[in-house]
This record gives structure tokens, C-alpha cells and sequence, in this order.
């Protein structure tokens, strides 16, 4: 029960984390005259990422790579089927493919780039610079082609910074929330790792299952809220947008910098199963984007269905 506790508290005060930090830096980049594409394209992506960058490397720094690597696998594996598939059962996302395609061609390049960086059973300090280049690579192009505003996608990144709402205006409450923001995402993710932990060391499950499932969920809270609060406005482009940014900064970012700080050896489960799970629902939720107008309730229902199959294998088969 103690570690049950630890768990939920440790999920709560990242999900608080998060908030609090993406609305304290989108109020300081208005108060900086930052624009809104670059606020939406960085602080969006990154702010909604950050629980699982704080718990990644807490991971990686306490020898724990098996939570650290799990937890971005998990992540991106419950944006694509959890997050997207209940968004689109809330209501059908009728998408702009062109908003869409750059974003959707970087995310499957990034999980191409991690399953062959990852073949050697590690993800060493090299490979953390491969990483981060493409991370930066991708930012440049990103702000270098929408910096005019016309493109879709520019519009999209800018619409991502204007979904959230009640951002601090005065300098004081700006500075509390960034500072509130990263003290509970650096709490919570201490309390959630003991707690996560202690449920693998009592149920004798990997480590790697519990941050796959577990952590991944809890740390993807902020992706939840921002892309249900979408749907549910019907800025479908925008509930779509996150998930593909947010999956992007995951690998490239997250993995990056963890790596970078400590060399990650890649479990067997995760180079033999997860990591080609990854890869085949990041091809087939862009099947579902890009080659129609709209991601329908059926496609969300099977996106879901895909999400209870892969946790049934997780827990019984793999």
C-alpha cells in the first residue's frame, strides 16, 4: 500500500509539475515577446515531456536503466494508442495532413534512429550525441521553414501555445510557478520511482515492465490533458500535434540526455518486443493520419483495442 501511495503521489505532483512549468514559461516567452510559434514548438513540446525527462534521468543517474529506457518506450507506445485513440473516441480528428507530415516523417525517423542506435543492446554516450543533433536539427528546420507563419504546421505549433489557458501575467507569479513546477517534478519523480520500484520488487516483475506501463502512463499525464482539453474544443490538429511533438522530444530528447549523462543498456524484452511495437504503431497511426482526412471513432477504438492487447502480452506473455 506504501508504495501503491508513493506511486499516485509521486504521478501527482509531476502532472502539477508539468502544468505549472509549461504555464510559467508560456507566461514568461509573452512577457519576453517570444512568438507563439516558437513558444508552442519548444515549450509545449518540451513542458509536456518534462515529467518523463526528470524521471528518465533520475533514472539513469541511480542505475536504474531499465525505468529510464522503458519509460520513453512506454510513452510513446501510450501517445500513439492510449492518448490519441481516446481523443478520437471524444470526437473524430479531422486533421490537416500537411500540418501533419513533417512533424509525422520526424517522428518515425526518430524511432527508426533509436531501434538502430539500439542494436547493439545500448545506447551509449555517442549515440546521446547522434541524438541531440537530430533534436537540434529538427528544431532548426522546424522554426527555419514556419518562422513566416503560413505554413499549416505553423499555425499548428502557434495554436498549441494558445490551448493553454490561465498562464501567469506578473513577473512574481511567473518565477513562482517555473520554481513550483520544477520542485514538484523533481519530488515527484523521486517518490515515484521508490514507490515503482518497490511494486516491481514485491510483485517480482522487471523493472522494465514497470516502467513501460506504470511510469510511462503516469508520466504522459501532461500529453492526456493537453490533447483531451483539444478534442474536446474540436482543435483536432492541435490533440494530434502534441502527441507527434511530444514523441519526438521523448526519443531524440529524453533519451538523449540520459544517455548522455549515463550510458543505457537496453533490456532484452525491450530490444526484442517493445521497441518493435514502437515502431509498427508509429507506422500505423500514420497510415491512419495521413492517408485519410480524419482519424474516425472506429480507428480510435482500435487504437485503444491495440494499447489492452499490448499491456495483456506485457504482463503475461513477454
Amino acid at each position: 500500500m506504501i508504495y501503491v501511495l508513493s506511486v499516485a503521489l509521486g504521478i501527482g505532483l509531476l502532472t502539477l509539475g508539468g502544468e505549472a512549468l509549461i504555464k510559467g514559461a508560456l507566461g514568461a516567452a509573452e512577457r519576453l515577446g517570444i512568438s507563439a510559434l516558437l513558444a508552442g514548438l519548444v515549450i509545449v513540446g518540451f513542458g509536456t515531456s518534462a515529467p518523463e525527462l526528470v524521471v528518465s534521468i533520475d533514472a539513469a543517474i541511480n542505475q536504474q536503466p531499465d525505468i529510464a529506457v522503458g519509460n520513453v518506450i512506454g510513452s510513446n507506445i501510450g501517445n500513439l494508442l492510449l492518448i490519441l485513440g481516446l481523443c478520437a473516441l471524444i470526437t473524430p480528428l479531422a486533421a490537416k495532413p500537411e500540418a501533419l507530415r513533417r512533424d509525422g516523417l520526424m517522428m518515425l525517423l526518430a524511432t527508426l534512429l533509436v531501434v538502430v542506435l539500439a542494436w547493439g543492446s545500448a545506447l551509449n554516450r555517442l549515440d546521446a550525441f547522434i541524438l541531440l543533433a537530430a533534436l537540434i536539427s529538427y528544431l532548426i528546420w522546424a522554426y527555419r521553414t514556419e518562422r513566416q507563419g503560413e505554413l499549416a504546421s505553423a499555425q499548428l505549433h502557434a495554436a498549441e501555445a494558445s490551448e493553454v489557458t490561465r498562464k501567469p501575467q506578473r513577473t512574481l507569479y511567473i518565477v513562482l510557478f517555473i520554481v513550483a513546477g520544477l520542485a514538484c517534478l523533481i519530488i515527484g519523480s523521486q517518490v515515484l520511482l521508490s514507490g515503482a520500484v518497490g511494486i516491481a520488487q514485491h510483485f517480482g516483475v522487471s523493472e522494465a515492465l514497470i516502467g513501460l506501463s506504470l511510469v510511462a502512463v503516469g508520466t504522459s499525464l501532461p500529453e492526456l490533458s493537453i490533447s483531451v482539453l483539444a478534442a474536446l474544443r474540436r482543435h483536432a490538429d492541435v490533440a494530434i500535434g502534441n502527441i507527434l511533438g511530444s514523441n519526438i522530444f521523448n526519443i531524440l530528447g529524453i533519451l538523449g540526455i540520459s544517455a548522455l549523462l549515463q550510458p543505457l543498456p537496453m533490456a532484452a524484452r525491450i530490444i526484442s518486443f517493445d521497441q518493435w511495437v514502437m515502431l509498427g504503431v508509429t507506422l500505423v497511426a500514420l497510415l491512419f493520419l495521413l492517408t485519410g482526412k480524419r482519424l474516425s471513432r472506429l480507428e480510435g477504438a482500435a487504437l485503444l483495442a491495440g494499447y489492452i492487447v499490448y499491456m495483456w502480452l506485457s504482463f503475461t506473455v513477454v
